[in-house]
């Protein structure tokens, strides 16, 4: 063989070799964006930025926060999975994301299809609690107070999973029907407060300071087990309806085709920046749990969020739009 031919060949095997083993160590070569699905000082938001400036220093490139609030989450996931698959792009979303491709007529995605998830990053029971004039203690009470006369209560919104899991334990197990009212989250709590509705279902974060202060009375967490944030109060599956959980979760997620090695770093500099005490702290002043899962549990997870979710709007027949 002549010697040119063979110094062409050492030469693209060499390039190739330098190639092969330099590309996963580059990453990340430029910042990474992170687009946040929901508006600026939302729970999404608040997690997004404490991530942020954790994996900043740890990938050695500045993480942006970018929030692209929208169609409950949609613009921002479409962004996202329409990015290039270099894992410069991402998206933090809540359990919305798993819940809007059955719930909207047209999300604009597939969430197991169109992106890549990455990480999860914290989770906080739904709660259900009522205003301390309301004369129920526990569950079985309110729920026979509900059979005795009309009764409504407020959630975070349409189509939220605090709407959802209310609908789920009230309508579909419970057979009693409450009216549902929607506000925004925060707006949900003191509706309940100032007695204007009597009853909510909400996430934790807006709801605990009154509890603790009195306010409200909590009556049961939708979480599989009890939350550290209200320790005292029972889970709905203890209270008679084992395998009932319904929470609010944070995540992040990565267009489809980003590659593996570009992924399992992601999920690693994610779970490293939750170990770290100033997100642990903040995490726990706003009731929420860090959650460090590998890959293909992540991916795990959310195959059953999405599956349990569209089951559940399907049979109850939910749609916002």
């Amino acid at each position: 063989m002549p010697r040119s031919l063979l110094f062409l060949r050492s030469l693209f095997a060499a390039t190739m070799l330098i190639a092969a083993t330099a590309s996963p160590a580059a990453y990340p070569d430029k910042p990474v964006k992170l687009v946040v699905a929901f508006a600026p000082g939302s729970s999404t938001d608040i997690v997004a930025r404490l991530l942020a400036e954790q994996m900043s220093a740890s990938l050695g490139q500045t993480v942006v926060v970018e929030n692209k609030p929208g169609a409950g989450g949609n613009i921002a996931t479409q962004q996202v999975m329409n990015a290039p698959a270099d894992g410069h792009t991402l998206l933090i979303h809540s359990v919305a994301v798993a819940v809007n491709p059955s719930l909207f007529a047209n999300a604009g995605y597939d969430t197991l299809r169109d992106l890549a998830p990455v990480a999860m990053a914290a989770v906080t029971p739904n709660l259900v609690y009522v205003h301390p004039d309301v004369k129920a203690a526990n569950l079985a009470e309110l729920l026979a107070l509900a059979r005795a006369g009309k009764l409504s209560y407020a959630s975070s919104g349409n189509g939220t999973t605090t709407h959802l899991g209310a609908e789920w334990l009230f309508r579909a197990l419970a057979k009693v029907d409450i009216t549902h009212v929607p506000f925004q989250p925060a707006a949900a709590t003191n509706a309940v407060v100032s007695g204007q509705v009597p009853i909510a279902s909400t996430s934790m974060p807006p709801a605990v300071p009154f509890a603790k202060s009195g306010k409200v009375r909590p009556i049961a967490v939708m979480s599989g087990k009890r939350s550290p944030a209200l320790p005292d109060v029972p889970t709905v599956a203890e209270l008679g309806y084992p395998g009932f959980e319904a929470n609010t979760w944070f995540a992040l997620f990565a267009p489809a085709r980003v590659p593996a090695e570009v992924l399992d770093r992601l999920n690693a500099e994610v779970n490293k920046a939750l170990a770290a005490r100033p997100v642990l702290e903040r995490f726990e002043a706003l009731s929420l749990e860090a959650q460090r899962l590998d890959r293909p549990a992540m991916r795990s997870y959310v195959e059953s969020e999405v599956a349990k979710w569209g089951k559940l709007v399907k049979d109850i027949g939910v749609k916002v739009d």
